[in-house]
């Protein structure tokens, strides 16, 4: 039975590790089928494992993105709270981009809760959101943002950077000016 288990545990570990390099080079969409054979095992034992997508990049990813929660924790004590937020609205359009196409599976796991990453990704939701009303309670961001908003942007500067990482640095600045209190909303007039 130990056999067994040690057998099942290496198998799991050679799939992560399959995983993270057939992400790093093709994306989140890489052939799961690929990912079996390049750890060395069949199909059915991939999917005994990471019985979807959702779940193979929660193994992967659920570590880093427990570490956003935790951080933005972390920064909640901090005496400038429009700065906590800059510094977790980086550490967290960095994450987003770990793997081309990975903005999208996020963003996808948030509107469905059967996702195995919608529990973490909401975590990580609440988390960015705490951060953001401390700093709105603080004056130093726009009072008309929410959690919902945060993440559009966030997922926003994550989908353009991956294309164009050189303007990343550019547009998350452009990002945090918008956010700051002060800056004015965008009106639309619609024509009559």
């Amino acid at each position: 039975m130990a056999a067994g288990r040690k057998d099942a545990r290496r198998n799991y570990e050679r799939l992560l590790t399959a995983a993270q390099a057939a992400f790093a080079e093709h994306g989140v969409g890489a052939s799961l089928n690929d990912i079996a054979r390049n750890a060395g095992v069949g199909n059915v034992t991939l999917y005994r494992h990471f019985p979807t997508r959702q779940a193979l990049l929660e193994a992967l990813l659920g570590e880093s993105l427990r570490g956003l929660r935790t951080r933005a924790d972390e920064l909640l004590t901090s005496p400038a709270p429009d700065e906590a937020l800059s510094t977790w609205l980086d550490g967290a359009v960095e994450h987003a981009m770990t793997y081309r196409g990975l903005v999208d599976a996020l963003v996808d796991s948030l509107d469905d809760p059967a996702s195995d990453l919608h529990a973490t990704c909401q975590a990580v939701k609440d988390a960015g959101a705490q951060l953001l009303a401390k700093a709105q309670q603080a004056g130093a961001v726009r009072p008309d943002l929410d959690a919902s908003v945060l993440f559009s942007l966030i997922a926003s500067v994550a989908w353009a950077s991956e294309r164009t990482p050189a303007h990343r640095d550019q547009l998350l600045a452009v990002m945090l000016d918008g956010l700051r209190k002060g800056a004015s909303p965008a009106t639309i007039e619609r024509a009559s």
